[in-house]
């Protein structure tokens, strides 16, 4: 099976729609075998596929281990890679993002992301320098809570971002109410971070069979419900699901391949869920 694709709405480019995400899962030092996993991830996803890679400099050593396991096995000119800004201050954040593609290997950035919309009106000025000098070719916003939906589709309405990152989730379905909605219109993508609620969704359904309809829509894990689920809703175009494990690498890539649920059929994982 290929993996399913999205436009990018601003540029009409493509992109695989499963990506990975790094937060926590790749910070680590100094641990063989868990290296020695990530590796076998990177490896695995471009395999399958994948392109979206997403860190921080908030996510403690994630963006070097990305870097760093990246060169190691030849992959990282195929990501399309994604990090963010977050710090206060012009030249706080040229040091900081001048800092991020140095961990990250790479003197040009597919997305950069104002993290938290920690001083995004600064911030904002030196993205669109970076795009205009062709140092990055998109930019974002993103935030985890809720809470800052308002104001995001405040800047979405005024200002051009290309991209949008927040938490999105069969359990989390927040934004549905009016940012995503809102997103769509503007042409303006959108990422769906923490897809299984931090774990909580998988504990709701421990020992639980799956419906045996969604066979019929290539379900075969919970977390394959879980993504299908996200990726059927045509106004979320990327999901970054993280994980140190191989096999579950390989799980959640097999959720963005094959057929999507219709909407009655979405509307059933729902209800069942």
């Amino acid at each position: 099976m290929q993996p399913l694709k999205a436009k990018i709405p601003s540029s009409g480019e493509l992109l695989t729609r499963l990506g990975l995400g790094t937060y926590k899962t790749f910070d680590v030092l100094n641990n063989p075998k868990i290296e020695d996993d990530l590796k076998e991830i990177m490896t695995a996803f471009i395999a399958a596929g994948g392109a979206l890679i997403d860190s921080s400099p908030m996510y403690g050593l994630a963006e070097e281990v990305v870097g760093t396991l990246s060169h190691e096995t030849n992959t990282n000119q195929k990501l399309f890679m994604a990090t963010k800004v977050w710090t206060t201050g012009k030249a706080q954040g040229e040091r900081e993002i001048r800092s991020s593609m140095q961990k990250l290997r790479r003197t040009k950035l597919e997305l950069l992301q104002i993290h938290n919309l920690v001083d995004w009106r600064t911030q904002l000025k030196t993205l669109r320098v970076l795009k205009e000098r062709g140092l990055i070719r998109y930019i974002g916003i993103t935030h985890y809570t809720s809470h800052a939906f308002g104001e995001m589709e405040k800047i979405l309405k005024s200002e051009k971002i290309d991209f949008i990152q927040i938490p999105y989730s069969i359990a989390e379905r927040t934004a549905e109410d009016r940012l995503i909605p809102v997103a769509a219109t503007l042409g303006v993508a959108v990422i769906a971070n923490e897809p299984f609620a931090k774990g909580s969704v998988f504990s709701r359904v421990q020992g639980k069979k799956l419906p045996a309809w969604v066979v019929d829509i290539g379900v075969n894990t919970w977390a394959q419900y879980f993504l299908k689920f996200i990726l059927a809703n045509p106004a979320i175009q990327f999901v970054i699901p993280a994980t140190r494990n191989p096999i579950h690498l390989i799980d959640n890539m097999l959720g963005g391949m094959g057929v999507l649920p219709n909407a009655a059929q979405r509307a059933r994982l729902l209800s069942d869920f």
